[in-house]
């Protein structure tokens, strides 16, 4: 098992930017798939972004595409989400989570293929 620590989320005017880390410990993160999620209230959890093991391929939801950037520091056994041009619709907590793989480039976008996960730190934008 892979423990992981979110941090960086808190409140942002529109517009504005913020930076989510994801530390890992327990076991190295350059076997593992990474992925960002995200939950608004009385919504189901999406997906949001996702870095494979080399970090050659990265996917986005549409509509942070252009806004936010995933990567990984495999050395420092750590994944960021950059989140520019903040949208009141991206309020939500967000999660970070882990997929093991063998794979050097295949992602995975949905939830339920991803069996670490964070606690999540909330991120709100204020329009």
């Amino acid at each position: 098992q892979v423990q992981l620590v979110e941090s960086g989320g808190g409140l942002v005017q529109a517009g504005g930017s913020l930076r989510l880390s994801c530390a890992a410990s327990g076991r190295t993160l350059s076997n593992y798939v990474m992925g960002w999620f995200r939950q608004a209230p009385g919504k189901e959890r999406e997906f949001v972004a996702a870095i494979s093991l080399s970090g050659i391929t990265t996917g986005y939801t549409d509509s942070v595409k252009g806004r936010f950037t995933i990567s990984r520091d495999n050395a420092k056994n750590t994944v960021y989400l950059q989140m520019n041009s903040l949208k009141f619709e991206d309020t939500a907590v967000y999660y970070c989570a882990a997929r093991r793989e063998g794979n050097p480039v295949r992602l995975a976008t949905t939830p339920a293929l991803y069996d670490n996960w964070g606690q999540g730190t909330q991120v709100t934008v204020s329009s």
